[in-house]
């Protein structure tokens, strides 16, 4: 375990007693013992070195109660200031950056416009951006070592590899390694769906549950998915695609090269397409959709109406094959959740098989820089559990 090296990682005992204080925290020691099925003494051995490199700390004592009450429990919390995370979640027409601390908490936000895709001028405004960032952080920037990034597509977390982004267009192209040569920064790299997924399992609705699953809603259809308390993603990085489940098997093609899939119908880019269809207006935005549809045109609407079903589709997929505790719906597609909800939540439960219709659905839109948060928690975990 080293203080500046780029890790806390040490024993398994130690990393599981500061991945449940991070999580979980304020949490004492007893209850860590109870918990992680240590003695009270293994979890003091584990908490001593993480203390002294100021990563743990314990809060003022608290008077304990009932039968066989001993002395008072000083709990362990993290010190959330002990370092700090860059976060930037990649569009394909802006960088959306965050700086936040240990437990995922925003203290800085900046964005920057893109208008290249091509990989040198993406890295160059990625440069850019940590500059902006490291001047609107009011912290102590040397406790600033890791940067996260997120993006849409294939990658491969484990190499910094984005083996293919279609919005970008990119194949095969390492962005950890570039990354890291232009900002001087250890860089992890993530898909931005897993990313926004880590964030919500440490830090958010999914902190505590062994299942669960987190579906975005946008120029994309993802899914992230936690099942006995890790991040799936399967053997070959992919696992969670549910955009590109056949819902309509006479539906439009798809730019993966299936047909009738649920991004096909129910992507950004889909829903702008049969807008411009039904209203004879080639320059059709989607915020100019959501608005004709709100206003009461009939046919726009049912663009809405037919994406949501697909949207339902899919999230029964995922309930049925699963089980996950509950389902996060989410995404920058959500501004229009008035549009989406109630079909999204009816073709759910006609999907959903037997008991698993009782999922929980929370939907809720996120704001890009929750994505950005997401890509500053993928750091964390790497500092963590490398």
């Amino acid at each position: 375990m080293f203080p500046d090296s780029g890790t806390v990682a040490g024993p398994p005992a130690a990393t599981a007693v500061f991945t449940t204080v991070l999580t979980e925290g304020p949490v004492s020691r007893v209850a860590l013992a109870r918990r992680l099925g240590l003695s009270s003494a293994a979890v003091t051995k584990a908490a001593r070195p993480l203390i002294d490199l100021g990563y743990l700390h314990e809060l003022a004592a608290t008077e304990r109660t009932g039968p066989g009450a001993g002395r008072p429990a000083s709990p362990l919390a993290v010190r959330a200031e002990r370092a700090f995370f860059l976060g930037v979640k990649i569009t394909a027409d802006a960088l959306i950056g965050v700086v936040c601390d240990l437990r995922a908490q925003v203290h800085a936000s900046a964005r920057r416009p893109l208008t290249d895709p091509d990989v040198e001028a993406v890295l160059i405004e990625v440069g850019r951006l940590v500059d902006d960032l490291f001047g609107a952080f009011p912290g102590d920037r040397t406790r600033v070592r890791r940067l996260g990034l997120a993006l849409s597509g294939d990658i491969d977390r484990t190499t910094g590899l984005v083996r293919y982004s279609p919005f970008l267009h990119w194949r095969d192209v390492p962005l950890g390694r570039l990354a890291a040569q232009r900002t001087g920064l250890t860089v992890t790299v993530e898909n931005d769906v897993k990313a926004l997924t880590a964030a919500e399992h440490w830090f958010g609705e999914g902190v505590g549950a062994e299942s669960f699953a987190l579906v975005t809603v946008g120029t994309g259809i993802g899914c992230g998915l936690v099942v006995n308390g890790r991040l799936v993603s399967g053997s070959y990085g992919v696992a969670g695609e549910i955009g590109h489940l056949t819902v309509d098997g006479a539906g439009p093609d798809c730019h993966c090269g299936g047909r009738g899939c649920v991004e096909s119908i129910a992507g950004t880019d889909a829903i702008v397409a049969r807008a411009r269809e039904h209203t004879g207006r080639p320059e059709l935005t989607i915020d100019e959709a959501v608005a004709l549809a709100r206003g009461g045109h009939e046919r726009v609407r049912a663009v809405f109406t037919r994406a949501g079903t697909a949207i339902g589709c899919g999230i029964a997929a995922v309930a049925n094959l699963v089980g996950p505790t509950r389902i996060v719906v989410s995404g920058e597609g959500l501004a229009a959740y008035d549009l989406f909800d109630s079909h999204i939540r009816t073709s759910f439960e006609r999907q959903a098989f037997g008991a698993a219709a009782r999922c929980p659905l929370s939907i809720r839109p996120l704001p890009f820089e929750e994505w950005a948060r997401g890509a500053a928690a993928v750091s964390i975990q790497s500092l963590v559990v490398p």
